[in-house]
């Protein structure tokens, strides 16, 4: 653990975030990460944190119910609460993710759903907790062809948000034309050529809804980053996102494996660099982000 908080200092440092040792260590203390994997995430829209992210806990977990009995995250009577229970008293799961920041502490859990048995967003709108802007948002999701793959979902506790995820897609779901029909739908503007681009390339797309809204909040697209270091290279990118790309510490051999996110939302877009500072042998992320580089994709 202090090899990993070592490192989480240093990756803090590249933002000029300072991590505070007494909301990471009893996050980092209530999990064995030496056996996951684990993440460090950067987003352009402002954030004073770090987040780390680290996954692979087991299906049977509740992770945010764990969290509240071990004291690193609060219980509250809001759906939010309890909507994980329904999901996994409804929907059949394969492992869990959990989110913290470094300054402000626990925040997300994210849920993976089997890849050979992707859920139809009706029953997933169903579930009691979930925000009911799903449901109304249906036709969206059909008209794009996604209502039937839904491959994991993502809960946001402190902003009380749920993202839902499709890691399978139509492919002309990525195409210029389909994206900016997607926005105008959505009510959000116009892409730029930097988020056509890399929705071109995406391999996930997920959306976030919240309890307080009818309406679709943001949609993301995820493109691999096989070397995080030759990423501004290859685009824009800022230099505070530059800065972490070439210098953010991992475990592993080879470059740096990672994921550059655009979300578009009524503000604009803002960007989001995942870079993964450890890998667990035979993990989905290992398999996905290592074959991608070998295949020099």
């Amino acid at each position: 653990m202090e090899g990993l908080y070592a490192a989480i200092e240093e990756a803090s440092g590249l933002l000029d975030v300072a991590p505070s040792r007494d909301k990471v260590w009893p996050i980092l203390s209530a999990y064995e990460l030496d056996k996951v994997v684990v993440a460090f995430r950067v987003t352009t829209r402002g954030s004073k944190d770090l987040d780390c992210r680290f996954t692979a806990l087991p299906a049977d977990v509740n992770p945010y119910r764990y969290a509240v009995s071990k004291g690193i995250a609060e219980a509250t009577d809001h759906p939010v609460g309890t909507l994980l229970d329904d999901v996994q008293a409804n929907i059949p799961v394969t492992a869990h993710g959990v989110d913290f920041g470094v300054v402000e502490g626990f925040r997300k859990t994210w849920t993976f759903l089997p890849g050979n048995d992707l859920q139809k967003l009706s029953k997933v709108a169903a579930l009691p907790s979930m925000p009911p802007s799903l449901a109304e948002n249906l036709d969206f999701y059909a008209r794009y062809g996604l209502d039937d793959k839904n491959s994991m979902i993502g809960i946001d506790y402190p902003s009380r948000t749920v993202n839902v995820y499709f890691l399978q897609f139509p492919d002309e779901t990525r195409e210029p034309e389909t994206v900016r029909a997607m926005l105008r739908d959505l009510g959000l503007p116009e892409p730029s050529e930097q988020m056509l681009t890399l929705a071109k390339q995406a391999v996930g797309i997920y959306t976030t809804l919240t309890w307080d809204s009818p309406k679709i909040q943001r949609i993301t697209f995820a493109t691999l980053v096989p070397d995080a270091e030759a990423l501004p290279g290859r685009i824009a990118v800022e230099p505070s996102v530059e800065k972490f790309a070439r210098n953010v510490p991992h475990t592993y051999p080879g470059p740096v494996q990672g994921l550059y996110n655009v979300a578009s939302y009524s503000g604009g877009e803002y960007f989001k660099l995942q870079t993964y500072h450890q890998l667990a042998e035979g993990s989905l992320e290992a398999r996905v982000l290592l074959g991608a580089a070998g295949a020099g994709s």
